[in-house]
């Protein structure tokens, strides 16, 4: 017996509705996905309505066809009632112990700058020294803090972004196209919810002369204001669902004004 054998009981109608949402997501037809599959618009019809179930092979083919994500090709396989063959490692977990050692020198090594660590809804995991200062101004000192949530509520924190409206924009362009990667995923049609209403309460103002190349952030707190540049860096050389999640964003000065007053936190 294969061992996939012991997941083929399927719960009716999770599949079905788990590519269809997935399909949409993409912006795909049937006749997109049968093509890019080599399988009839037919089959693709029957497997959203159903009518047919896939095979562990077949569930595989559709999701790289979708290009999903490596945990939402996880999700597409149990919801067709087969095994996840993607690792997703806690963590904390020992396996992932030399990759964590390397995510902490690289943030402590980037004090006194910013350095945030955020999972793929931007739920922020850990951050260095100079970026829990920070937040501990952006957030008002609360505890688990989502950077698009924190930007698009109409809290004080959120206040002492100087362009708010500009770095709404962009965030909102940012967090659109990872949505659509990401492939019908709830969590970010919600990001995208509230980016939406948020540039409509604070919509960028129309530029007379071209635009910027870099749109910095600004910060403005009672000690002066700050002006970073925003690098984010993902991790593409594993197949753990954890490791490819992960976003390490981190800020560097945009002006001198920036660089002394945090080599002076420092």
């Amino acid at each position: 017996m294969p061992p996939e054998a012991a997941f083929t009981v399927n719960e009716a109608g999770a599949f079905a509705g788990a590519l269809r949402r997935a399909r949409l997501g993409r912006r795909l037809s049937q006749l997109d996905l049968a093509l890019a599959c080599d399988v009839s618009a037919r089959h693709v019809s029957f497997l959203e309505s159903g009518r047919a179930q896939p095979s562990r092979d077949m569930a595989l083919k559709l999701a790289a066809a979708l290009v999903l994500p490596l945990g939402a090709r996880n999700a597409l396989l149990q919801a067709a009632g087969f095994a996840p063959i993607f690792p997703a490692s806690p963590l904390t977990s020992e396996a992932l112990g030399p990759f964590r050692a390397v995510l902490g020198e690289m943030m402590a090594r980037h004090d006194p700058n910013p350095a945030l660590l955020c999972d793929r809804h931007w739920n922020v995991l850990d951050a260095n020294v100079s970026a829990r200062a920070l937040l501990g101004a952006l957030a008002g000192g609360g505890g688990e803090v989502n950077v698009v949530r924190l930007m698009t509520e109409d809290s004080p924190g959120a206040a002492l972004i100087g362009n708010r409206a500009e770095v709404l924009a962009e965030l909102s362009a940012r967090i659109a196209l990872e949505a659509l990667e990401a492939g019908g995923d709830p969590a970010f049609d919600d990001l995208v919810r509230r980016l939406d209403a948020a540039c409509a309460r604070h919509p960028r103002p129309r530029a007379a002369a071209p635009r910027a190349p870099l749109t910095p952030i600004l910060i403005d707190l009672p000690e002066g204001r700050l002006s970073f540049l925003s690098a984010i860096a993902q991790f593409g050389t594993s197949e753990d669902v954890t490791v490819r999640d992960l976003r390490l964003e981190l800020l560097f000065p945009a002006d001198e004004a920036t660089r002394a007053a945090m080599a002076a936190r420092a």
